[in-house]
């Protein structure tokens, strides 16, 4: 029924034209507004704000090679809106698009929306679910001002935490980035000590026309996200002339959701992605910005491993999209239970239940979520979460612990126990080697690693 609704939305709205943006400079802020429109249907215009008070910018805000990192955020933007009726065609009046660069795009929105189709049910491929033809002003790839400064993005969780602590040693060229914001980002850069004129602060707000399509049944579903990160953090970078972008994403990001398929709700976040991003940048639009992540050669466990060894962040820490709006872990979600059990083999569990306000792995009604972690399910929960190696290998350790103590298990961990899955290898010992690290950071990545992959 779902792939019907697809098809019969496309037909009846065939076209979706990317018709312009604006970009004005108003006070302390720059404004970035995109122009949408489904033919035949309504028209979107999403708007984007960037605090420029606490900022030294050193490029343009509308230089040619600004307007060109504007045109390519506002690409990146329309997948959100493009995917209420997935119209054939989509029609770029703004900007003249080569044939590599259309196939850039149709690859980060195919596989960026690989679980928006999976859960919608459209059988549909790469070729056929869009057809982009562009015109309009024809952009090139600048030489910027570089000022030696590194933006962090920080969404508030303990990967970029820990990002922040390897860092530590550039303290006076560091920024950190966010989008909208949220108590725990900010307390997160506090806790890092910084203050928070470090903090460059973006504000994107959803046209309100996708809303009420969204409420009359339209189809809806996941976006990649971090690619608005990417060009939006992009932008930023160029504005004041940081040398790089430095991320918080893992190797298990690579991970798909679904055993057999490529369905992977964490696309954007992937080293695939990550390569397509740096090659697209600096070949189409601005060159000199580095962008990567810092941890791509360790896995969601390891992260948890080092993140554990400064307790200055956990009462500060949040991941949970359900209670992201009121900073709250909400104890009832696959992203909490996935947390939990991956920092539970390295913090007492006293601490842990005073962090998530009770011990999560004796909660039965998580059962189900339990299972997609841990591989009992051949589907991984649709949040941003390890592999089931890492999630088996840290109950495994934490079983242990609670043994040694002489505590009952509680249900989820007896349950695992006696279900028999034990873990394959042990994943603190791992090192991927498929990353864009720079080569000036590779010592801070040898202490970690030697610190993650002991056995203390």
């Amino acid at each position: 029924m779902q792939n019907e609704k697809f098809l019969e939305l496309r037909e009846k709205y065939d076209s979706f034209v990317y018709h312009g943006f604006s970009l004005e400079e108003a006070g302390d802020e720059i404004r970035i507004s995109f122009d949408f429109e489904i033919k035949g249907l309504t028209g979107f215009h999403p708007e984007t704000r960037i605090k420029t008070d606490n900022l030294i910018v050193v490029n343009g805000f509308d230089s040619p090679a600004g307007k060109n990192l504007v045109f390519s955020l506002g690409m990146v933007e329309l997948v959100s809106y493009w995917k209420a009726a997935c119209c054939k065609n989509v029609i770029i009046e703004c900007g003249c698009l080569s044939d590599e660069q259309v196939s850039f795009w149709k690859k980060l929105y195919f596989n960026g929306l690989s679980e928006f189709f999976y859960r919608n049910g459209i059988e549909t491929d790469m070729d056929s679910f869009m057809n982009i033809t562009s015109s309009g002003e024809k952009y090139e790839a600048a030489e910027i001002n570089l000022m030696g400064k590194n933006i962090i993005p920080v969404g508030g969780g303990k990967d970029s935490a820990v990002t922040a602590e390897l860092m530590s040693d550039r303290r006076l060229d560091n920024f950190f980035f966010t989008v909208n914001d949220q108590k725990a980002r900010t307390e997160t850069v506090k806790a890092a000590g910084y203050n928070e004129t470090g903090i460059i602060r973006t504000y994107r707000t959803i046209s309100p026309e996708l809303l009420e399509l969204n409420k009359l049944g339209f189809l809806n579903g996941h976006t990649p996200f971090s690619a608005i990160v990417a060009f939006l953090s992009a932008y930023c970078a160029y504005l004041i002339g940081a040398n790089y972008i430095v991320l918080s994403n893992e190797s298990s990001a690579n991970d798909a959701n679904l055993i057999g398929a490529e369905v992977n709700h964490q696309y954007s976040k992937s080293f695939e992605f990550e390569s397509d991003f740096v090659y697209y940048l600096d070949k189409y639009v601005v060159r000199g910005i580095g962008y990567f992540s810092l941890l791509r050669a360790f896995n969601e466990l390891q992260i948890a491993k080092e993140f554990a060894a400064f307790p200055k962040y956990f009462k500060e820490f949040r991941s949970c999209n359900r209670g992201s709006k009121t900073n709250v872990w909400c104890g009832e979600c696959a992203k909490c239970l996935f947390v939990y059990s991956i920092l539970s083999p390295f913090i007492k569990p006293e601490t842990l239940e005073e962090i998530f306000g009770k011990n999560m792995l004796d909660d039965e009604t998580l059962k189900a979520d339990f299972d997609g972690l841990t591989g009992i399910s051949p589907v991984k929960p649709f949040e941003c979460v390890g592999t089931a190696d890492e999630v088996c290998f840290a109950l495994s350790k934490t079983i242990e612990k609670y043994k040694k103590a002489g505590r009952p298990l509680p249900a989820l961990l007896d349950y695992f126990d006696k279900s028999g899955k034990k873990p394959e290898r042990n994943v603190l010992k791992e090192f991927n080697s498929e990353n864009n690290i720079p080569v000036e950071f590779a010592g801070k990545i040898s202490e970690m690693y030697k610190y993650v992959s002991s056995d203390n």
